[in-house]
C-alpha cells in the first residue's frame, strides 16, 4: 500500500511539473520581444522650429531632440521630411517611421488614434492677420474665411467653437504649410489662419507685418506621436530619455535656443532689417565672408547689424568707431589703423570676436560660446565671468547660456556687483544685445536659404529651357525643307 501511493505521488508530481513546464512556455509565447533596432526613423515636416538642411548642417528643436534620443538608443538617425501633415501621420499608421517629430500639439482625436509622448514645451494657439488690418476680436464677424491646414490643430479647435459661433467658415488647405500660410496672410492674399505663438514669433522676424489676434487656446502642450501598437519598449524608453533631458536642462537649453530670444519684437527694427539686407548688405557681404574664419559669417554680419547697422562711418560718444564699433586699443591689439575702413574694422571685429571665443572657459559647450563672445565683445569679459560666478552661486549652470542671460541683469543691481571682481555693468544691455544678434542671424540664415532655393530654381528653368531649346533646334535640323516638300508635292 506504501509503494502505491509513493508511486503515485511521483507521478502526480511529475505531472505538476510537466503541466507547469507547458504553462512557462505558452507564457513566454506572449511576451513582448524587444525589438532590434538598427536605426530611427523620425517623419517630421519642414520648419525653422522643427527640421532645416542647409550648408551649416542640419537643425531644429524637434532634429536635436531626435538626434539625442538616437545617440541614447545607440542607433543611427534617419529624418524623414514629408510635405504635409497628411503623408505624415498615414507614414506613422503604416509603421514607415517610428516617431512624428514636428511641432504637433495635443487634440483628442490625436490621443484615439496614436501614442503620445510627454511634454516638450507649451504653446499658445492664436489667430494670426495681417498689420493694417482690423484686428479680430469675435469669430461671428471676422472680415472673410480663415485658412488652415488640413488635420492640423486648428481643424479641431474651429470644429468646436463652430458649435457656439454658428457664422464662423473656413478653408482646409492640403498644399501649404504654416510658413507658405503666413506669408499669404503678409501679403493680404487671405485674410486670416491659426498657428501657434512660438511660430508666429519665430515668422515675424521675417514678415513683421503678421499679428496676433484672438487667443483660441492657452498652453497647449506639443509632444512627439507614435503607432498605437507595438510602441510600449520605444515609449518607455522616450519616457526614460525625457526625464534625463528635462532633468540635466536639455529641454531648457533647446527653448532657448529656438525661443528664447524672439519674445521681443519690434516692427520698426525688424523692417529696417529687412531693407538694410537688400539695400545694404550686398555690398559688404564678401567681406563678411572673406575675414569670418571659423565663425559663421552671418554671425559677424549680424554682429556688424547690431553694432553699426553696417555703417562703416559710424561712430559713438563713447570712442568707438567704424563698422564693428571698435575701441582704439582694441583696435590697435587687432592691427586695425584705420577704424572707418570698412574692411579693416570687419576683419579686426572677427579677429577680436575669435578672440574672445578662444579665452572663454572650456567647460563652456562649443555651440553656446558665441552668446558669450558677444555678451563679452559688449560689456567686457570680466563682467561676464562676474555674472557666471553669480549664476553658480544661485546652484545654476554657469555654462549655460539660458541661466546666465537671466542673470546678467543682475550686474546693475548694488547688492550683486558689490561682491564682484568688475563691479557695476550694463547686463541687461549685453543680454539684450546677444539676443538682438541672435535674431538676425536667424533672419539672415532664412534670406541666404531662400536666395538658395530661387539660384536652384533659376538653374532648373534655364537647363529645362537650354534642353527645350536644343530639342527644338534638333527637330528643325531633321525637318525637310519647305521647298522640297513643295517639290515633290508638284512631281
Amino acid at each position: 500500500m506504501t509503494k502505491h501511493l509513493t508511486l503515485v505521488a511521483i507521478i502526480s508530481i511529475s505531472l505538476l511539473l510537466s503541466a507547469c513546464h507547458q504553462a512557462n512556455m505558452k507564457a513566454t509565447e506572449f511576451v513582448e520581444q524587444i525589438p532590434v533596432r538598427t536605426v530611427l526613423k523620425v517623419g517630421t515636416l519642414y520648419g525653422s522650429q522643427t527640421y532645416l538642411r542647409s550648408d551649416q548642417g542640419e537643425s531644429g528643436f524637434d532634429y536635436e531632440m531626435a538626434a539625442k534620443f538616437a545617440k541614447y538608443l545607440d542607433v543611427p538617425l534617419e529624418m524623414v521630411p514629408y510635405h504635409n501633415r497628411q503623408q505624415l501621420f498615414e507614414a506613422l499608421r503604416q509603421n514607415e517611421i517610428d516617431i512624428v517629430a514636428a511641432a504637433i500639439t495635443t487634440t483628442n482625436n490625436r490621443r484615439e488614434q496614436f501614442l503620445l509622448g510627454p511634454t516638450l514645451y507649451e504653446v499658445n494657439q492664436v489667430l494670426i492677420y495681417k498689420s493694417g488690418n482690423l484686428k479680430p476680436r469675435d469669430f461671428n464677424n471676422l472680415q472673410g474665411d480663415i485658412s488652415v491646414i488640413s488635420e492640423s490643430a486648428a481643424v479641431d479647435t474651429l470644429s468646436k467653437l463652430k458649435q457656439s459661433n454658428p457664422n464662423l467658415t473656413w478653408q482646409e488647405v492640403n498644399n501649404s504649410d504654416n510658413e507658405e500660410l503666413f506669408s499669404m496672410v503678409a501679403a493680404g492674399d487671405i485674410l486670416y489662419t491659426i498657428a501657434d505663438s512660438n511660430s508666429l514669433l519665430i515668422n515675424q522676424r521675417y514678415l513683421p507685418e503678421l499679428r496676433a489676434g484672438i487667443v483660441l487656446d492657452e498652453k497647449t502642450q506639443v509632444v512627439w506621436l507614435l503607432p498605437p501598437l507595438n510602441s510600449d519598449y520605444l515609449m518607455s524608453s522616450l519616457l526614460s530619455f525625457w526625464h534625463i533631458q528635462k532633468r540635466n536642462g536639455t529641454l531648457e537649453h533647446l527653448n532657448e535656443k529656438y525661443f528664447g530670444h524672439v519674445k521681443r519684437f519690434d516692427y520698426v527694427d525688424t523692417r529696417a532689417f529687412i531693407r538694410a539686407i537688400d539695400n545694404v548688405l550686398p555690398e559688404y557681404q564678401a567681406l563678411f565672408e572673406k575675414h569670418a574664419g571659423d565663425l559663421d559669417w552671418r554671425k559677424l554680419a549680424a554682429a556688424g547689424y547690431q553694432e553699426s547697422h553696417w555703417n562703416p562711418k559710424a561712430r559713438s560718444p563713447t570712442g568707438v568707431r567704424g563698422m564693428m564699433m571698435l575701441t582704439q586699443p582694441t583696435a590697435s591689439s587687432v592691427g586695425v589703423d584705420n577704424r572707418l575702413d570698412a574692411e579693416q574694422s570687419i576683419r579686426g571685429g572677427a579677429i577680436y570676436l575669435q578672440k574672445m571665443i578662444d579665452r572663454l572657459p572650456a567647460s563652456i559647450p562649443d555651440n553656446q560660446r558665441i552668446w558669450f563672445a558677444l555678451a563679452s565683445y559688449n560689456i567686457g569679459l570680466g563682467h561676464v565671468e562676474d555674472a557666471r560666478k553669480i549664476t553658480q552661486g544661485m546652484g545654476k549652470d554657469p555654462s549655460a547660456w539660458r541661466d546666465v542671460k537671466q542673470v546678467l541683469p543682475l550686474l546693475q543691481q548694488r547688492k550683486y556687483y558689490q561682491h564682484t571682481r568688475y563691479g557695476y555693468a550694463r547686463g541687461n544691455e549685453a543680454a539684450h544685445y546677444v539676443d538682438n544678434i541672435r535674431r538676425y542671424y536667424d533672419t539672415l540664415v532664412w534670406v541666404d536659404n531662400q536666395n538658395k532655393k530661387q539660384e536652384l530654381i533659376d538653374i532648373e528653368g534655364s537647363t529645362i529651357e537650354g534642353e527645350l531649346a536644343d530639342e527644338t533646334s534638333l527637330n528643325a535640323d531633321n525637318s525637310e525643307n519647305p521647298q522640297d516638300v513643295i517639290k515633290s508635292s508638284a512631281q
